[in-house]
C-alpha cells in the first residue's frame, strides 16, 4: 500500500475540523480500510474524467458511502484525488520494476520497460500521469508540498531507469559514461512520445513510439542492434 506523506497529498499540519458521522459508520470498518476503499474508487474516476472533473459526491457514489463519510476521512477533494493518483502511479511503476527485475540482463530489462510503456492498455496511465503534473500547477500551498511529492515520484522513476543502465554496464551489455544523463534523455523522450501518442498530433503508433526509444538505447548505450519491433 502506498504510504501517505504530506508532500504527496498536499496536506498541512493543521487541518480544518471534519464533519462528524454516526458512530456505526465510523466503526463498520477500520479507518485505513475505509480510506483505502475511497481512494480505490477515485482512481477510475480520475482516469475517465480527469482530475478537475471529479468531486466529493462522485467519489462517495463510486465508493458506495455517504458524502459525510468521505469528508470525515479526508480533509479535501485534493487530498482524495492526490492520494489516488499517487497510488496508481506507484502501482504502475512497481509492476514495471518487478518485470525488469526478472529479466536476464540490463538490455532485456530496458527493452521490457520500453515495451510496457507503450501498449494499448497504457493510455489510462499516461492520462493520469499528465493530469497529476498539471495538478501541481494549481497547488495553492505556499510550502509547495504537492510539488515536492511530484518531484519524488519523478526521482523514483529516474532511479529505476538509471539502475537498469548501470546493471547493463556492469554486465558488459552497455557502454555508458553518463548513466544520469542518459536517464534524463530517456525520461524526457518517453514523456514527449507519450504526449504525442495521446494527442495523435502528429500521428504516432505504439510500435513507432517504442522504436524511437529503442533507437535511443542503441545509439547511446552501444547495444549494437535495435530492439525488436513490437
Amino acid at each position: 500500500m502506498a504510504s501517505r506523506h504530506p508532500e504527496d497529498i498536499g496536506m498541512k499540519a493543521a487541518r480544518t475540523p471534519r464533519r462528524a458521522v454516526a458512530a456505526a459508520d465510523r466503526t463498520r470498518q477500520p479507518t485505513e480500510v475505509r480510506r483505502r476503499l475511497i481512494v480505490e474508487a477515485a482512481v477510475p474516476l480520475i482516469a475517465e474524467r480527469g482530475y478537475q472533473s471529479v468531486g466529493v459526491r462522485d467519489v462517495a457514489a463510486a465508493a458506495g458511502v455517504s458524502v459525510g463519510t468521505v469528508t470525515y476521512h479526508f480533509g479535501s477533494v485534493q487530498e482524495i484525488l492526490s492520494e489516488a493518483m499517487v497510488l496508481h502511479i506507484e502501482r504502475y511503476y512497481a509492476a514495471l520494476h518487478e518485470a525488469a527485475e526478472q529479466a536476464a540482463g540490463g538490455r532485456e530489462a530496458l527493452r521490457l520497460l520500453i515495451d510496457a510503456l507503450f501498449t494499448e492498455d497504457t493510455e489510462r496511465h499516461w492520462r493520469m500521469w499528465f493530469d497529476y503534473w498539471s495538478a501541481g500547477d494549481r497547488d495553492q500551498d505556499p510550502e509547495r508540498a504537492f510539488a515536492r511529492g511530484q518531484a519524488r515520484r519523478y526521482e523514483d522513476w529516474h532511479s529505476q531507469i538509471r539502475a537498469l543502465v548501470e546493471r547493463g554496464v556492469a554486465e558488459g551489455e552497455f557502454v555508458c559514461a553518463d548513466p544520469a544523463g542518459f536517464t534524463v534523455r530517456f525520461a524526457a523522450l518517453s514523456d514527449g512520445l507519450a504526449l504525442q501518442w495521446l494527442r495523435q498530433a502528429p500521428e504516432l503508433s505504439t510500435q513507432d513510439a517504442r522504436r524511437h526509444l529503442y533507437r535511443l538505447v542503441e545509439t547511446e548505450l552501444g547495444t549494437g542492434r535495435q530492439g525488436p519491433s513490437a
